[in-house]
């Protein structure tokens, strides 16, 4: 198969805001007096807010009537910080121009809101390096359900089976391969040696790892 796009997450690979998404929820989660452990939050990683919102709401047996208010609540917080204090994470600008000098087309696939990827971009100064920008904010299902990568590949008129997927979060991993492409992973380093990472393709400690000489050992 001839690779012909590479489609990126944003949170916790482009960006350091997973930790910010966790205040967030953390802080709005407070206010229904509820605390997840560190594990609980990792577990549900890569979910919209309205389905993490659901998730531990049905966990916790909270009133669903107030979960569109947590929902709103958790957004707000996490555009705030993010805004803030986001950071790149190492190797972002490289890996973009690497797929980008070898004629890819790049897309962004996220479960976050547009309006954080309009923040991020901006933030980043990367917006010229991506040919498209989806969003699972409106779909019936986010991740780990496949439809924000399958959208990705329609709007880089690509097939599924050419992209390769980069990942941080392990429901984004299970919706690569089920959109049937090959998905690189990038850990959060605390959860790197955890054998589930051995469904993805590559395993990477960081973007900065991912070089020219790894584009044609591996794909």
């Amino acid at each position: 198969m001839q690779y012909k796009a590479a489609i990126f997450d944003m949170d916790g690979l482009l960006i350091d805001s997973e930790p910010l998404w966790q205040e967030a929820g953390a802080e709005t989660l407070q206010e229904f007096g509820i605390t997840l452990t560190d594990e609980q939050y990792h577990s549900s990683t890569g979910l919209r807010t309205e389905e993490w919102v659901d998730h531990w709401f049905r966990f916790f047996g909270l009133p669903a009537e107030k979960a569109p208010e947590a929902v709103q609540l958790t957004i707000q917080k996490a555009m705030e910080k993010i805004d803030a204090s986001g950071v790149v994470l190492p190797g972002v600008p490289e890996i973009l121009h690497t797929f980008r000098h070898r004629g890819f087309k790049t897309g962004l696939a996220t479960s976050s809101p547009m309006a954080l990827v309009d923040v991020v971009m901006r933030k980043l100064d990367i917006r010229h390096l991506f040919d498209s920008f989806t969003s699972a904010e409106f779909l019936p299902y986010g991740k780990p359900h496949p439809q924000v990568f399958l959208d990705s590949a329609v709007s880089l008129d690509v097939l599924p089976a050419a992209c390769i997927v980069f990942e941080d979060s392990f429901n984004g991993l299970i919706a690569a391969k089920a959109a049937r492409m090959k998905c690189v992973v990038v850990p959060a380093s605390r959860f790197i040696n955890q054998s589930r990472w051995a469904a993805a393709d590559l395993c990477l400690e960081s973007l900065s790892q991912f070089t020219p000489e790894l584009l044609d050992e591996f794909f």
